[in-house]
């Protein structure tokens, strides 16, 4: 029943041969029970919003290189919600997962610390935990953020507005770092009316925010939204204002989704590789598992900007 190579080819035979007379499947549970340590066959992927685009690409990631290892993975939405991150990791340790591969809802997050001390291996992707040096894939997400903001101030853009959310996301804060180290490089100040803080899950939210940027007595010639879910949002706004893109505003997005090319005009954005990151912390995990003790490591992908036509030069008459 478990291949194992000792057995008589014709046993061999015979099993299998009464196992699909019967339609027996092996009980995963009860092999679980008499499992080491390490070998549930099963990973824990906690994401915070399966319908964010970016998460589905990187539960594919994961998913294709489990499958390729005879494992099957238990995926779980937090919705940023503390609470919920904190229940589903107490469910997949009682599961006796191998790991448990997640963007943890904050950098300082307790429970996910608690579990690396009590010995559960978990990757990190997309974010980061500062406290406890863990398997981790991230994107250069300040460089990103750099990246995009000078693009715009090379196209003549001072007033650049940037839509991001708290702090606690590594991810977030790395950018908007990136957002004021371009306008710094370029002697612009960094003016707080033109940062904005929200719910990384909610393009209405961002919309709300866009809304209030667009009516300033000097409202931003750019905006950079540094998720996919913010900048519909913002694109959202943007119409609503009957404005035009990118000869009234141009607009910067975190994320290169299949729309972002398909829309009127074509998205410029930033892109990092969701799938390709979703593989690299499958392929860590299972190197964690093989060697529970060999130092932690941390996989920095190279962002790259997409130019497209939602973004031109400022209008001359625009300070």
């Amino acid at each position: 029943m478990n291949d194992a190579s000792k057995v008589n080819p014709e046993t061999r035979e015979r099993v299998q041969k009464a196992m699909r007379k019967l339609g027996y499947q092996p009980s995963r549970v009860a092999q679980r029970l008499r499992a080491t340590k390490g070998r549930s066959k099963l990973l824990g992927l906690i994401i915070p919003d399966i319908q964010n685009q970016f998460y589905s690409n990187i539960v594919r990631g994961v998913e294709d290189v489990a499958y390729g290892k005879d494992y099957a993975v238990i995926l779980c939405n937090s919705d940023e919600n503390p609470n919920k991150e904190r229940f589903y990791l107490d469910v997949l340790q009682s599961e006796s997962v191998d790991g448990v591969i997640l963007p943890p809802i904050h950098q300082y997050s307790k429970v996910v610390e608690g579990l690396v001390e009590a010995g559960v291996p978990i990757v990190c992707v997309d974010r980061k935990l500062v406290r406890e040096a863990v398997d981790t894939v991230v994107i250069n997400n300040q460089k990103g953020g750099f990246i995009a903001v000078d693009h715009l101030i090379e196209l003549g853009h001072k007033r650049i507005a940037i839509l991001s959310s708290s702090s606690q996301f590594s991810s977030f804060e790395e950018r908007q770092k990136g957002y004021e180290e371009a306008l710094k490089a370029s002697g612009i100040n960094v003016d707080p009316d033109l940062i904005r803080e929200g719910d990384p899950r909610s393009s209405e939210n961002a919309r709300e925010l866009t809304k209030e940027l667009l009516a300033l007595e000097s409202p931003p010639t750019a905006i950079f939204a540094t998720n996919n879910l913010m900048t519909l949002g913002a694109l959202e706004a943007i119409n609503e204002a009957g404005l035009k893109i990118p000869r009234d505003i141009s607009v910067v997005g975190f994320d290169d989704m299949p729309w972002a090319k398909a829309i009127t005009p074509p998205l410029t954005v930033i892109k990092q590789p969701g799938y390709e990151m979703g593989r690299r912390s499958a392929e860590l995990m299972f190197q964690r598992v093989a060697d529970p003790g060999r130092e932690p490591v941390q996989i920095t992908m190279e962002p790259s900007i997409i130019v497209r036509q939602s973004t031109g030069k400022v209008k001359i008459n625009k300070k």
